[in-house]
């Protein structure tokens, strides 16, 4: 059963511009525009250097654009102040990513507690010992990263996304690093949370197994929508 049933926010993405200063500027994002409906499941498709990564680091507050608006829920996130932007990242959004980001040191039950912990969540052991029976690991809960497969560590970082009861998911190739059984398993997990947490996904991706999962899928090309 679902931690609970948050409100799904929608995602505004208007002329949306990020440019990477240097001798020769790179321009990730040149104008784009993109609207996701509150609870939909999104897969963003393109080539490498399509966008794809840096729309989902705009979108998820680890970066600022250029130009342009990211209203999520509404609210731009882009004029948040520093601290805001944190608590945002903090309770509104979780990311997974393809390289897990599990902290090394930590144990599986650590790791999913991090985010709650941070945010001062005196339920966080609990929430995280019910999303690692959600997601197949409380056997594994004591385990460091390292005595994982990459498929467990995929669904341990699905668990730690979800602690703080984020409203937004995204997922930037969540099975790059996965052989096709623990891919699919991981997509299934998203989808199950995306509909009985009541969530929206946004999902970066070059499978075609994953964007067939999606309500919709969005190519993205040279930084614009295709």
């Amino acid at each position: 059963m679902p931690l609970a049933a948050p409100a799904a926010p929608g995602v505004s993405c208007r002329a949306l511009r990020k440019v990477y200063p240097g001798t020769e500027p790179v321009v990730a994002l040149d104008g784009l525009d993109l609207e996701v409906a509150p609870g939909e499941f999104v897969a963003l498709v393109g080539e490498s250097g399509s966008g794809k990564s840096t729309l989902l680091h705009l979108v998820g507050g680890i970066d600022r654009p250029t130009s342009g608006a990211v209203r999520v829920a509404g609210r731009e996130i882009a004029a948040l102040a520093e601290r805001e932007l944190v608590l945002y990242r903090r309770r509104d959004v979780g990311m997974v990513f393809q390289f897990f980001n599990l902290l090394p040191h930590l144990t599986v039950q650590d790791n999913v507690e991090l985010p709650r912990r941070l945010d001062a969540g005196e339920d966080a052991a609990d929430r995280a010992r019910r999303l690692l029976e959600r997601v197949g690991l409380a056997r594994r809960a004591g385990a460091h990263p390292y005595e994982l497969s990459g498929g467990e560590m995929q669904r341990v970082a699905i668990a730690r996304a979800l602690v703080s009861g984020a409203r937004l998911l995204l997922a930037d190739e969540p099975t790059g690093n996965l052989d096709s059984r623990n891919g699919a398993e991981v997509l299934r997990l998203l989808d199950e949370v995306r509909r009985e947490d009541g969530v929206t996904l946004l999902l970066a991706t070059h499978s075609a197994a994953a964007a067939a999962r999606a309500d919709r899928t969005v190519q993205v090309k040279d930084g614009r929508i295709a």
